[in-house]
């Protein structure tokens, strides 16, 4: 993103009851926007957040959503009626609406993976909108993905590799956790965007987490804690003024696959579901975000595209073993 370009504003639409099952029935694991929001604010400033459920089925997720600052649009079930295409009905109708009444929002994120809002893609696209898509892969519909302009797989968001905590909700973040989360940030940024600048990465970090401060790190401005990031061999500046920020490859990143291959030597072979307790067993300070990865998941499969490792098996069974490059 240009210094002076404009952040794209974000109206984010979910299909709940679709999201909800999708990730309970092929991944074993209960719905979480907040993948979902941090990798939307590494794309610029989002304006509105509906979710559309009927909410007496999913009552537990009220308080994670509402965490979120996601308006809850409760669509009950009738008698001789189906909830499902109300639901889609009322999304379809409101994100029309939003994009005829608020020129300003730019690009509409469409949470599903259900082919019957399709038509709804094309028509924002119609009326010039980017459209991205959010869903699980299993319960996607082919025809969806290509229907967007981009489209993010739910799965790849989320740790899929069993052993990471879920994503950190709480207002008391500790200072080591705000390091990773501007690591994070450029990483995804760098991903979506290209060029990043400093002034971009920092709206990015405090879209993230509001709270954010380099002073309660010990710095007394963000230029100052980004050249500490770069002194640790983390990132690389270039420029002056509103440099641009890339991760940095080398140091850090030789020393997890050392780290790994040390590892897979002394035990040859270990469950993916603990991969990462074994590796911060050997190393307390491990940590892939720091490695510019959005979760351990993405680390396990850039290191098995990497022919570092080798992952076999499905589920809970799968293994890591040494990959044929050792």
């Amino acid at each position: 993103m240009a210094i002076n370009e404009p952040e794209p504003r974000i109206a984010v639409y979910l299909d709940y009851e679709n999201l909800a099952i999708g990730a309970k029935e092929n991944l074993g694991v209960a719905f979480d926007f907040g993948p979902v929001a941090d990798a939307l604010a590494e794309r610029g400033r989002v304006i509105v957040r509906k979710a559309y459920a009927d909410w007496s089925y999913f009552d537990k997720d009220r308080r994670m959503l509402t965490r979120h600052q996601v308006e809850l649009i409760d669509i009950p079930q009738k008698m001789g009626g189906s909830r499902k295409n109300a639901a889609d009905i009322k999304m379809a109708i409101d994100a029309i609406e939003l994009a005829l009444d608020r020129e300003y929002i730019d690009t509409f994120v469409i949470c599903t993976g259900d082919s019957d809002l399709s038509p709804l893609v094309q028509k924002l696209r119609e009326l010039d909108r980017e459209v991205i898509g959010v869903g699980v892969r299993a319960s996607t519909s082919k025809l969806l993905p290509g229907a967007c302009d981009e489209f993010m797989f739910y799965d790849n968001l989320v740790n899929d590799a069993g052993d990471d905590s879920p994503s950190d909700t709480s207002d008391d973040r500790p200072p080591s956790s705000d390091i990773t989360t501007v690591l994070a940030t450029l990483a995804g940024l760098a991903e979506s965007s290209g060029t990043v600048r400093s002034s971009s990465l920092k709206r990015a970090v405090l879209r993230k987490n509001p709270a954010f401060s380099e002073t309660d790190l010990g710095f007394r401005n963000f230029g100052s804690l980004l050249q500490s990031l770069q002194d640790e061999g983390l990132v690389s500046l270039e420029g002056t003024g509103d440099p641009e920020v890339t991760l940095a490859a080398g140091t850090a990143a030789e020393q997890a696959d050392q780290l790994v291959s040390q590892l897979l030597a002394d035990v040859k072979q270990v469950k993916l579901t603990g991969f990462k307790t074994a590796l911060k067993k050997l190393d307390p300070n491990f940590s892939e975000k720091r490695l510019g990865y959005r979760n351990f998941g993405s680390f396990v499969r850039a290191a098995e595209a990497r022919k570092l490792i080798k992952v076999t098996g499905k589920g809970d069974a799968r293994i890591v073993k040494p990959g044929p490059q050792r």
